[in-house]
């Protein structure tokens, strides 16, 4: 494997582990979550951690940036 092979193995792998940290820590055990899944229910759910979420934010910043490194 040549050395830029490696760099990207390497960046694939840190931004997975950075997603894997921010869901672990922060929206696995979600109380906010947990209960607009009981009020709106799943999708609605969803929709807040995409638009409202401080942390959905971030997981969907870390989410393109794996894409870019896909894409290479």
């Amino acid at each position: 494997m040549d050395v830029k092979g490696a760099r990207v193995h390497m960046d694939k792998v840190t931004v997975m582990k950075d997603i894997d940290e921010l869901h672990d820590t922060y929206c696995a055990d979600c109380l906010v979550i947990q209960q607009l899944r009981k009020e709106r229910g799943k999708p609605g759910a969803h929709r807040f951690c995409i638009e409202a979420c401080s942390v959905g934010e971030k997981l969907q910043f870390l989410g393109e940036e794996l894409l870019k490194v896909y894409s290479k």
